[in-house]
């Protein structure tokens, strides 16, 4: 045997030693991985309130991608099986995440326990049209109930609760501090927003958006809802001509000159209502429905909610 074929065969005996050893220590990932406790949450802002919770005790996965709209965004079918592998499915409802509803419905048929975050949050109505037409109005329940900061606190202890219950593996103490440290990050967030909005004058607490999302904000704080741009609780929806019309009537009346559009959405509705009252109009980008990037201005919900209050107060300051 020459020298050659002695080392070719010490290579391929080396190789596939290798080869064996990181088919080995692969297996024993994926069999640790799939031991790991697993949430997982429909949109992005649940999804960091409820990473916050948890902490390291198990996994969170979020099903809802940075600057997405959660009335529209859908999943793959990987994302659809992870609902059905979870140990707990936690979703905010109240016919938000309208193309993901039927996954979360159909993971809960399956045996794997749901929490509707938003019907646990005392939900607030807006009127919006129904299907029977223009003329004829329904109440519904508006789904946007993190805009106040109170009620998401409530929905932290349940979520606890939920992932205390439903989650096995987990430490209840470590949970239990963690939903009581952020507790106590939303007690002064709250302080925090209620000393911002001070400064706006009383006759300019009037809030026009790009839709109802605001809802919840105005009523903890103290705003006045003069309209919404698509009078609807979701951007699906789109306005007539009658709809603007009314709105624009509102806002002259009102003396607004400011409207805050998603930031997320395309704003062309706003500017379009700009176009109708005029040149005088203001349209400022919020943050309402969905976190952006790390570092990209509401990485954070609590992030968000201090980008958002700051916004509004400059803009109905005229600062």
């Amino acid at each position: 045997m020459t020298r050659r074929t002695r080392g070719s065969r010490r290579l391929r005996t080396l190789l596939l030693l290798l080869l064996t050893l990181a088919l080995a220590g692969a297996g024993t990932g994926c069999t640790s991985g799939d031991d790991r406790p697993r949430v997982v949450v429909t949109t992005n802002i649940l999804g960091d309130i409820t990473q916050e919770i948890v902490g390291d005790e198990a996994d969170v996965t979020v099903l809802m991608k940075a600057n997405a709209d959660p009335h529209s965004f859908g999943l793959s079918a990987v994302q659809a099986a992870e609902l059905e592998r979870a140990d707990l499915v936690v979703f905010n409802g109240l016919g938000l995440e309208e193309n993901v509803l039927r996954h979360v419905h159909a993971a809960r048929e399956a045996g794997v326990p749901t929490f509707e975050a938003g019907k646990a949050a005392d939900p607030l109505a807006f009127q919006a049209h129904d299907d029977g037409g223009p003329e004829e109005e329904a109440e519904q329940p508006d789904p946007h109930f993190w805009t106040d900061p109170d009620r998401v606190r409530k929905v932290v202890g349940l979520i606890a609760d939920q992932v205390v219950e439903h989650v096995d593996g987990v430490d209840e103490k470590t949970v239990r501090a963690n939903a009581d440290r952020y507790d106590d990050q939303l007690a002064d967030l709250t302080t925090w927003m209620e000393k911002s909005f001070a400064r706006i004058p009383e006759k300019r607490r009037a809030l026009v958006t790009n839709h109802h999302v605001f809802g919840y904000l105005a009523d903890r704080f103290g705003f006045r809802v003069i309209g919404a741009v698509v009078p609807s609780g979701t951007t699906l929806a789109s306005p007539s001509s009658s709809d603007l019309r009314s709105l624009t009537e509102a806002m002259r009346k009102a003396g607004v000159q400011t409207v805050f559009a998603d930031s997320s959405q395309p704003k062309r509705l706003a500017e379009v209502l700009r176009t109708e009252l005029g040149g005088g109009v203001r349209v400022i980008e919020l943050y309402s429905e969905s976190l952006t990037e790390k570092g990209k201005g509401a990485g954070t919900y609590l992030l968000m909610m201090r980008a958002n209050t700051t916004a509004m107060t400059d803009g109905l300051t005229g600062a």
